[in-house]
C-alpha cells in the first residue's frame, strides 16, 4: 500500500507520525534510521497492539533530524502537541507524594505532590513514598516529638501549643535559635534516613508518660516507635554511600514490557514501582519514552542503575544524569533483583491484562458498530445531581479506547437555581463544548447522556448552535435505576441491550463512573454548603474564618470531632470554645 511512499523515505535518524483516515495522527515514533523502521511496520506481520494501530493507518509523515537524541526530543514535543492514542506510556499523570521540609519563613514539615520537580527550585524534598498513608504519618509524628510551628500565618498572641511546649513560640520572633538550629539537624538526619535520635527521643517520652502512669499516652508513643521500626526492617535493603538513586529493570515477553523501579534514597530502599504494558513500537523505544514520561513528573536522582542494552547514553543526554550499568557488587544484584521482579509481575499478571484488554476492545468495537460509528476512541459521560433544586452540579467523565482517562474528567458547579434537567444539560454541553472549541482540544466521537430524549435534545440544541457534528446517545435506566435502555440521538431509536453482553457491562460500568463521579462531588459541595450554615451559628465567625474552617475541615462531623485545640490553629481562643461548645450539642 505504501511501497512507492517508503522508497523515498532517507536512511536517516528522525521522528514518524502514524496517521488514520481522518488525517489524525494516532502514533508518533523515533528511529535511527527512519527507512528501516517505517518499513518495518509494513513488510512483516504483526501482533498485538501492534497490529491493531497498524489497521487504521491511512497514512504516514516524517521529519529528518541530525541525531537520534534530536529525534527523541522531536518525538516528545510531537506527543504533548498531539496526545496520539496509541503513545499510551506517555499519558500516566499519577505523582507520589513527598516529604518537604520548609525552613522559613518558619519550620515545617508537610505532604508535597509535585507533577513537575525542577532542581533550580531547590525544595528540600525526601522520597518519593509509594504509599501516601506512611509518608502522612510520618509528617504526623514528626509534628507530635519536635515543637514546630502547628498554626497558619502569624499571630499577635503566643498560643497554647507555646504554652504547652509544643511550639518554639515562632510568632513571638524570640525564638532560641540554638534549639531551632538542633531540631532542623535532627529532622534532616531523620529524613535522610537516621532513625536513631527520633527513635530515643520517642522511648524516652514513652518512659516518661510510663513513670507519670499515663498509660494511655505511653501506648501511643510505643505504637508509633513500632512503626518507625517496621519502616526501618523494610529499608534492609541498601547501599551504604547515602546516594539517591533509582534501580530500574525490565523484562519483555509476549508483546509486553514489565518495568520495576526501585527508589533509594540516602543509600536505603524506600519503596518502587511497577508497570505492564503493550509493545506498540520497538521495545526499546517504548522503554525509553516510558523512563522520559516518568521523570518529567518525579524527582531525578543523582544515578540511576540500568541494564546495559537500555540506551542509557540518549537518556544521560536528555535528562542531565548518570545512567550506569553495574558489572559486579551489590549495585548489580539491586538490578538483578529489579529483573527477577519485573519477570515475575509479567507471569503473574499477563493473562488476566489480555483478558481484560480483549473484553475492553471487544465492548468498544461492539459499541462502534452497535451504532455504526466510523471510529470511537473518545467517548464524553454527562450526569446531573441536585438536592430538591440545591446544590447542583454536573459531572463529565471520558473515556478512551475503552478505559476512563481521568485526566480529562471534569466538575461543573450549575449556576441555574432550579430543579431543572434539560436547561443543566443545556448549560453544561455548552460550557464544555465552547472551551473545546476555544482550546482546540480533542473532539469526542460519541457524548452519553445519562437520561431519555429530553436529555438528548438539550444536549443536540447546544451542539447544533455550536455548529458540531457528534453523535449523542442517552443511557435510559429502569424503575430499579439499572442500566435498561440505550437511545439513539439521531433516529431516537431505543435499543434493547442483551444483559449477558460485554457492551451492555461496558455502559453500565461508563455509567456507574460518571454517576459516581458526579455524587462525590455533589457530596463534596453540600457538605460545604452544610457547614457554612452551620457556622453562621457561631459569634464571631465570619467569612474569612468560615472560608478556612470549610477548607481544612470539609464536614461538619471532621470538625466535630475536633479539639479546642486544633480549631485554636483557625480561630481565637475564645471563638473556639464557642464553636466547640456548640458543636458539642449539635445534632
Amino acid at each position: 500500500m505504501f511501497k512507492e511512499k517508503l522508497s523515498l523515505v532517507p536512511n536517516l535518524p528522525g521522528s514518524y507520525q502514524m496517521r488514520n483516515q481522518d488525517g489524525a495522527v494516532i502514533y508518533v515514533g523515533k528511529a535511527k534510521n527512519l527507512h528501516r523502521r517505517l518499513s518495518s511496520y509494513f513488510n512483516r506481520t504483526q501482533t498485538g497492539k501492534t497490529k491493531k494501530m497498524v489497521s487504521e493507518i491511512a497514512d504516514f509523515t516524517y521529519i529528518v533530524a541530525n541525531s537520534e537524541l534530536e529525534a527523541f526530543v522531536l518525538e516528545l514535543n510531537l506527543i504533548k502537541e498531539y496526545s496520539p492514542k496509541y503513545n499510551i506510556l506517555l499519558k500516566d499523570d499519577k505523582s507520589y507524594p513527598y516529604i518537604e521540609y520548609i525552613a522559613k519563613p518558619y519550620p515545617r514539615v508537610k505532604v508535597s505532590r509535585y507533577l513537575q520537580i525542577r532542581k533550580k527550585d531547590n525544595k528540600k524534598l525526601f522520597g518519593p513514598y509509594p504509599n501516601a498513608y506512611a509518608a502522612r504519618r510520618i509528617v504526623t509524628l514528626l509534628n507530635r516529638v519536635y515543637p514546630l510551628k502547628k498554626c497558619d500565618g502569624i499571630k499577635k498572641e503566643l498560643c497554647l501549643y507555646y504554652h504547652i511546649h509544643e511550639c518554639l513560640g515562632y510568632c513571638s520572633k524570640k525564638m532560641d535559635q540554638t534549639k531551632l538550629l538542633e531540631m532542623e539537624h535532627e529532622i534532616l538526619s531523620f529524613l535522610n534516613g537516621n532513625n536513631k535520635i527520633l527513635v530515643k527521643r520517642l522511648e524516652d517520652k514513652m518512659a516518661s508518660y510510663s513513670e507519670a502512669l499515663n498509660f494511655e499516652m505511653a501506648l501511643d508513643v510505643k505504637k508509633e516507635l513500632d512503626y518507625i521500626k517496621i519502616i526501618m526492617d523494610k529499608q534492609k535493603v541498601e547501599l551504604h554511600d547515602l546516594m539517591n538513586r533509582d534501580v530500574i529493570g525490565y523484562f519483555f515477553d509476549k508483546g509486553y514490557i514489565s518495568i520495576q523501579f526501585f527508589f533509594l534514597r540516602n543509600g536505603k530502599m524506600v519503596g518502587g514501582k511497577s508497570d505492564i504494558f503493550p509493545v506498540v513500537s520497538d521495545a526499546m523505544d517504548d522503554i525509553d519514552e516510558y523512563i522520559m514520561n516518568f521523570y518529567t513528573k518525579h524527582e531525578i536522582p543523582k544515578e540511576i542503575l540500568i541494564l546495559e542494552d537500555m540506551n542509557g547514553e540518549l537518556l544521560s543526554s536528555l535528562l542531565k544524569v548518570k545512567f550506569l550499568t553495574p558489572t559486579r557488587g551489590p549495585k548489580k544484584k539491586l538490578l538483578e533483583m529489579a529483573v527477577m521482579n519485573s519477570k515475575i509481575n509479567l507471569e503473574n499478571e499477563l493473562e488476566l491484562i489480555k483478558k481484560d484488554e480483549y473484553i475492553t476492545e471487544s465492548a468498544n468495537e461492539e459499541l462502534k458498530e452497535l451504532l455504526k460509528l466510523q471510529n470511537l476512541y473518545r467517548i464524553d459521560l454527562f450526569d446531573n445531581s441536585n438536592l430538591f433544586g440545591n446544590f447542583s452540579v454536573s459531572g463529565m467523565v471520558v473515556f478512551k479506547d475503552g478505559r476512563p482517562s481521568k485526566n480529562d474528567y471534569r466538575k461543573y458547579k450549575i449556576q441555574l437555581d432550579k430543579n431543572d434537567d434539560y436547561h443543566t444539560m443545556k448549560e453544561v454541553v455548552y460550557r464544555r463544548y465552547f472551551r473545546m472549541l476555544l482550546e482546540k482540544s480533542g473532539e469526542p466521537d460519541l457524548i452519553i447522556v445519562d437520561g431519555g430524549i429530553n436529555q438528548i435534545n438539550a444536549c443536540k440544541e447546544v451542539l447544533e448552535e455550536l455548529k458540531l457534528s457528534i453523535m449523542v446517545c442517552g443511557l435510559r435506566k429502569n424503575d430499579h435505576h439499572r442500566t435498561n435502555d440505550l437511545i439513539r440521538g439521531d433516529t431516537y431509536e431505543v435499543i434493547e441491550l442483551d444483559r449477558t453482553s460485554n457492551v451492555f457491562h461496558y455502559l453500565t460500568r461508563m455509567q456507574d463512573e460518571v454517576h459516581r463521579y458526579t455524587i462525590n462531588y455533589h457530596r463534596s459541595i453540600r457538605s460545604k454548603g452544610s457547614i457554612a450554615s452551620v457556622l453562621d451559628n457561631v459569634t464571631g465567625i465570619g467569612a474569612k474564618r468560615k472560608k478556612a474552617l470549610i477548607k481544612k475541615y470539609g464536614s461538619v462531623a471532621k470538625m466535630k470531632n475536633s479539639s479546642i485545640e486544633e480549631l485554636a490553629e483557625i480561630l481565637p481562643i475564645e471563638v473556639a470554645k464557642n464553636l466547640y461548645n456548640f458543636l458539642k450539642d449539635f445534632k
